[in-house]
């Protein structure tokens, strides 16, 4: 008989202010791990996330995403009784995370240097768009944003074009760095006893991804060109058309993978002599003649024939899939990736989350719905009684 471990983050609880998803992402992180999080939401709408679209059985794709195995609890936060509320609730916390507008937080009571002195083991998470300090603190601050200001944009896309990257990767990388360096505030108050605060701005996440661009144009250089899905220094490396229209993704590294290319997928070894194509800068250099060679030579192969060519060789390759195709993705599946969880609309597929699995398995409990858990929270909290009086005034 097996016992079944506990997770590592138990017996934590995370009381989240938070919409859209940077905040939601990180505390969705937590409650995988194990984590107690209420999440807190305006009675009547909620985090607006919920409206952004009905694609999953009637729920938003984005809120199915990042809020399941949490709980919901609504409060007007104008008013008096839901901040008493709020202050109950952050007498048993550990965390606290909010992602309100520039100043909402402070506002409400809830800033580090105002909580510790009564709660000095509380570790307050604040994500915004631009910290809060210098002279952005108060600018509006939504994922497309970031992504320009941080000159992603000016980096991808095409030639002629930029384009954003089509999933929300500044809120995500945000969300990501606040999950860690809530991690890292526990870890530390396990030595130390006291919380801290951690602060997260979407525009620091965004730069720090930017390094490599960044110093590929240290002292005014060029930066890296807009290549589309290609890479914008390396090549062969990216997206190439076989002979049924289908596209397949290949990348080289070095000049041995070079010649094994040349005699083995293209099936052209005196390509390796070519002076247009003899190291990876001239390659770089002429790459439209390249490009113009290689897929000549995929027109009379279909995209599984292209890749098992380079598997053969041992050059390293993609289908580029679309969403149909990673639903069903054979490595998915072989590996026990999918499981379910529970929502007001019934069982629906999800995904373990990276580094956890079937030998391992992450909590994956329901989405909730708007206000599902508000009245058994305020009974905790010794609002049974009055629980008809809150929601007859709009305060839960």
């Amino acid at each position: 008989m097996t016992t079944k471990s506990p997770l590592p983050l138990e017996g934590i609880t995370v009381v989240s202010l938070e919409h859209a998803i940077a905040a939601p992402l990180a505390t969705r992180h937590l409650a995988d791990l194990g984590a107690r999080v209420i999440k807190i939401e305006r009675p009547g709408v909620g985090d607006f996330a919920r409206a952004y679209d009905r694609r999953v059985e009637g729920l938003a794709s984005h809120f199915v995403w990042v809020n399941r195995s949490k709980e919901s609890l609504t409060l007007d936060l104008k008013q008096p009784q839901a901040r008493e509320i709020l202050a109950a609730l952050l007498e048993q916390a550990d965390v606290l995370v909010q992602n309100l507008a520039p100043g909402a937080a402070a506002r409400l009571g809830l800033a580090h240097e105002e909580l510790a002195p009564r709660h000095p083991r509380l570790i307050v998470c604040d994500i915004s768009g631009y910290g809060d300090d210098g002279p952005y603190t108060e600018k509006k601050a939504y994922d497309l944003l970031i992504q320009s200001e941080s000159g992603f944009l000016s980096v991808t896309g095409t030639p002629e074009d930029n384009v954003k990257a089509g999933i929300s990767v500044a809120d995500i990388a945000a969300g990501m760095y606040a999950y860690s360096g809530i991690l890292a505030a526990l870890i530390e108050r396990g030595r130390t006893g006291r919380g801290r605060r951690v602060e997260i701005a979407m525009l620091d996440a965004m730069v720090e991804w930017m390094g490599f661009p960044m110093y590929y144009a240290w002292q005014g250089q060029p930066a890296p060109v807009r290549a589309g899905a290609a890479h914008a220094t390396i090549y062969p490396y990216g997206p190439f058309k076989a002979g049924d229209g289908r596209t397949v993704m290949l990348g080289l590294q070095n000049e041995r993978e070079w010649a094994l290319f040349c005699d083995q997928v293209l099936r052209q070894p005196a390509l390796r002599a070519d002076p247009r194509f003899i190291d990876n800068a001239a390659r770089n250099i002429h790459r439209e003649a390249l490009h113009a060679l290689i897929e000549d030579s995929f027109a009379a192969l279909d995209a599984e024939q292209v890749i098992d060519r380079l598997e053969a060789a041992g050059i390293a390759n993609a289908h580029v899939n679309t969403m149909a195709d990673l639903w069903r993705h054979p490595q998915l599946q072989a590996r026990g990736r999918w499981t379910t969880v529970d929502s007001p609309a019934g069982p629906l597929p999800a995904l373990q989350p990276p580094g956890m699995g079937p030998q391992r398995p992450a909590r994956m409990a329901p989405i909730p719905a708007l206000g599902a858990h508000t009245e058994a929270i305020l009974a905790e909290l010794g609002y049974t009684s009055h629980f008809g009086e809150l929601r007859d005034a709009g305060v839960v």
